[in-house]
């Protein structure tokens, strides 16, 4: 089972966000299902449609965070660069 998909099911409860709501325009109800029960995943080029409509980061939604001793100087300037 996928991960991705208890926190996909806790920030779109959160978000007040059907699964059909969620998946409007991207994909189909079914698929959102999918992704909650950790059937499956989905695609890396939606993700980022996922977190803008959950308002949530993608580092909480992939549950990925480093802290600042984990990278490298490049990594922290480019880093800077975008904020």
């Amino acid at each position: 089972k996928y991960e991705i998909g208890g926190r996909i099911r806790l920030y779109r409860k959160q978000s007040g966000l059907t699964q059909e709501q969620l998946a409007r325009n991207k994909c189909n109800q079914s698929r959102v299902s999918n992704w909650e029960q950790g059937i499956n995943r989905p695609d890396a080029d939606i993700l980022a449609d996922i977190c803008r409509a959950l308002n949530v980061s993608p580092s909480d939604l992939l549950d990925v965070h480093l802290s600042t001793d984990e990278l490298t100087d490049h990594e922290r300037k480019v880093i800077r660069a975008y904020r």
